[in-house]
């Protein structure tokens, strides 16, 4: 089967994956708004491409947070690799190291991290973590990737609770007998226990209490970039500048917590007016093309990131598939860069945008 385009994945996934792993994957919110927004508002925006401009030569590559990589398209932190590939994230590593990209790994992946590292050796990560009711156990996790060579944080702060996804009750409690989240082992002798003045809690559980003060606690125990991920406005935005994090990850959670919310692309726009340059801005949620990819940068993104298609990749063909979707990702983006009259990335700004008025 030829794989042209990113939605060939997505069938291919829809008809061979578990239905439980499909509706865990696939499901958004409530009843799924913002999930199809992020996709939709893409075609609300127009190219203004500027026309003889010697694109003879052209040049993906870019850089986030001062390293080099060979287009810009990261990898989201998704959970539980292991239902779409036997080999889960350590093919995603092995993929995103021989792509030269970002691959943001997941606190709930099948896998653990001293295993993606093994995997690919070479790969440039960052790891996405939470603050758990059990301050000790994130603060073993931030000890284990700094010592492992992951070279930047991703806090999600937009999970104090899980959203409410009627289409999917699967999460870590029902993982087929072969898979675990493997980066909990041994992180605690008993799998639950109490919080003080708390009910009866797994400690996996995020901590819905947290304020911008757990960031400043993060900061103390660590030397590495802090990344935060989940901000949708420009009010939390100029929060993070404030509180001195390295970079925001414009996100809503592919539509998995509060449906309604804005788009990404839609809340792009304000983000990076507020920050004004002083840190790296992000976006995920919705990107499929390199059209898309070259919209969010010119609206201020430094680099998107994408997950669910990453998961149809490795239920293709493992690592091998993942390499295709990244690879897709790029020839569509070098395209449409030197279409719309750009040679690399400097060159991509907003006179390129248009919003459709429809």
């Amino acid at each position: 089967m030829a794989m042209v385009c990113l939605t060939d994945f997505e069938k291919y996934a829809k008809e061979h994956l578990s239905k439980d792993a499909w509706d865990y994957y696939s499901t958004g919110a409530e009843e799924c708004c913002t999930r199809d927004d992020n996709l939709l508002a893409y075609k609300r925006i127009r190219l203004r491409p500027r026309v003889l401009q010697d694109v003879s030569e052209s040049d993906t590559r870019t850089t986030v947070q001062g390293t080099e990589i060979s287009f810009p398209v990261g990898i989201s932190p998704t959970a539980y690799h292991g239902l779409a590939w036997h080999e889960g994230e350590m093919a995603t590593g092995r993929a995103a190291e021989a792509l030269n990209t970002c691959y943001i790994t997941s606190t709930y992946s099948n896998c653990s991290v001293e295993e993606i590292v093994a995997a690919a050796p070479d790969g440039f990560r960052w790891f996405q973590t939470h603050i758990f009711q059990f301050r000790d156990v994130s603060e073993k996790f931030v000890q284990r990737v700094e010592a492992l060579g992951y070279k930047a944080l991703v806090l999600t702060v937009d999970m104090p609770y899980f959203g409410k996804r009627r289409d999917s009750t699967f999460n870590y409690t029902n993982l087929p007998p072969h898979l675990r989240s493997k980066n909990f082992d041994g992180m605690l002798p008993k799998p639950e226990t109490t919080v003080p003045g708390k009910h009866v809690t797994s400690y996996r559980a995020i901590d819905p209490s947290i304020t911008w003060k757990e960031v400043h606690w993060l900061q103390s125990i660590t030397s590495l970039p802090i990344i935060i991920k989940g901000i949708l406005t420009k009010e939390d935005a100029e929060l993070a500048v404030e509180h001195g994090v390295q970079g925001i990850i414009v996100s809503n959670h592919g539509g998995r917590q509060l449906d309604g919310t804005l788009a990404t692309i839609d809340a792009l726009t304000e983000i990076v007016d507020a920050v004004k340059g002083r840190i790296e801005v992000y976006l995920d949620g919705g990107i499929r093309t390199g059209s898309d990819v070259l919209k969010a940068l010119a609206l201020g993104a430094k680099c998107v990131f994408i997950g669910r298609p990453v998961l149809w990749g490795l239920a293709y063909k493992g690592e091998e598939g993942v390499r295709e979707v990244l690879q897709i990702l790029k020839d569509e983006f070098r395209l449409a860069m030197t279409l719309s009259g750009c040679r690399n990335v400097t060159e991509i700004n907003r006179n390129l945008i248009q919003f459709s008025k429809l």
